[in-house]
This record gives structure tokens, sequence and C-alpha cells, in this order.
């Protein structure tokens, strides 16, 4: 066999086997309880801004972005910067490739590729942070409730002339708020290409644990994934290109790095 697909076979056959090790599967669900405790997806910064991502999921990001080579991505929420700061990156290495392999200078400030980050409230020493950083010319930010209609308005202008669109989902977590940026913004994804919606775990948090928030058991944005699926699914609803919109929930994504902020939440549009 060709070692590559040997390979290849050898992680399918260990992602397989994490998905069907329930055993496993409850310890990581318990180390990401205990994790969350201790605020440890706050430790990590990319290129120098605050990533509020656990480490596996940046991997995620990573492979997601390579693998579907985005022209724009959305993120609502914005907080220190980090995850917008994470995605341009990815987007200015995918530029810095395209050129390598077609043999042309690259002109970092040429390309279309870029990253719109969405959020209510961008504070001031975080928008200066943004603004100044090497990757700015990538991002572009939006304040305002990410379900506003206004907002939304902006963000359609903004993906206009793009077939490449990835979406991120990570502002207000309550079903009803991440429910309606689904409506939004999900139908932008482009085929083949994911929708992540972010911190689906709090379904799974004991009560206390969310008590002085506004979502809880019950309603948060895995409530609205699985509430949205069954919408698509029930009534059927149009992408922003004008084909159907339907979603399939990558768990391979999941079992491959086991720790997520996003499970049930990698919704690869098909």
């Amino acid at each position: 066999m060709d070692p590559v697909e040997d390979f290849r076979q050898r992680v399918a056959r260990n992602i397989r086997r994490i998905g069907e090790d329930r055993d496993f599967i409850g310890l990581t669900n318990i180390w990401v309880r205990e994790s969350i405790r201790k605020e440890y997806a706050q430790n990590f910064t990319w290129l120098g801004r605050p990533v509020i991502q656990v480490p596996q999921d940046v991997y995620a990001i990573q492979e997601l972005i390579w693998t579907c080579r985005p022209d724009l991505i959305i993120e609502t929420g914005i907080a220190h910067g980090g995850s917008l700061v994470l995605s341009a990156s990815m987007l200015a290495m995918l530029d810095y490739c395209d050129a390598i392999e077609a043999g042309t200078v690259l002109d970092p400030r040429a390309s279309r590729r870029k990253v719109v980050g969405v959020d209510i409230d961008i504070r001031a020493h975080n928008r200066a942070a943004i603004e100044s950083h090497p990757m700015a010319h990538k991002m572009v930010t939006i304040q305002g409730s990410s379900i506003a209609s206004e907002v939304v308005e902006q963000v359609k202008a903004h993906a206009q002339g793009y077939d490449r669109i990835m979406v991120f989902l990570d502002s207000n977590h309550t079903h009803e708020h991440v429910l309606a940026e689904l409506e939004a913004y999900a139908p932008l994804t482009s085929k083949g290409s994911y929708c992540v919606v972010w911190d689906t775990g709090v379904e799974d948090l004991p009560d206390e644990m969310c008590a002085d928030r506004p979502w809880g058991r019950g309603d948060n944005p895995k409530t609205a994934v699985w509430a949205y699926q069954r919408l698509l699914s029930a009534e059927g609803r149009k992408a922003a290109d004008g084909e159907r919109l339907a979603f399939e929930t990558d768990k391979t994504i999941e079992h491959k790095i086991a720790i997520t902020a996003a499970a049930d939440g990698f919704l690869r549009r098909i």
C-alpha cells in the first residue's frame, strides 16, 4: 500500500476508535468541565493576542481553513481579537502558499481574503490592539449586535462577490440569540465549507456553572444548533447562493481533537 494512504487509513481508524470509546469520551468531558472552572482557555495567545480557545480547537480551525480555503471568514464575538488574528493569519498563509505555487511575488495587501468580525462592544484597548496588529489589513470589525438587521446587512454587503465563505459563531450564548445568528449567517456558508458554533458544551455543564449567566442547560448554542437543524429538515431554507441549505454535523473533527468547545457544532454544508 502507498505509505501516504496507509497513514491516512491509520489516522481514520484512530479517530473512529476515539468516537466509539465511551470511557475515553467520558474522561474528556470531565476534563473539559474542570478546565472551564480554571478558565483554561484564557491562557493562550495567537500572534500576541488572547485567543480564548482551547489549543485543540485552534488546531481544528487551522485544518478547516487549510482544507476549505475560504476567501472570507465571518466571526461573531471578537473579545480580545485573538480569534480574528488566527483567522487572518491563516488567510495570509493561504495567500503566501498560493504565491509560491504560482511563482509570483506576494503583495500582502493585494489579496481579497479577509475576516469580518462582529461584536456588540469592541472595547477601546482591544480595538487599538487589533488595528495596530500586522494582520490588521485582513480584518474588518463591526460594532453592534450580531443579530441587529443593520449589522446583518453590513456583513452581507461584505460577503458580496465571495464564493468560499466560512462562519464562526461565538457571541451571546443564549438559544434565542444563537438561533437568530444561524438564521442570519449560516446561509452565507459556501458548499463544502463550515459554520462552526462555539460553546455548545454549555448544555453538558452542571447548572451551577452557569448560574450567573443568561444561558445554561436547555438554553444554549447546542440547543440552538439542534433547533436549526430541525428547521432545515422540516421547513427548508435557501442558502445565499440560491441552492438548498443543508448541514451535516461533522463528528470526525470532534472525535479527532477529543477536547473541544464545539461538540455538535462543526456544521459542514452539504
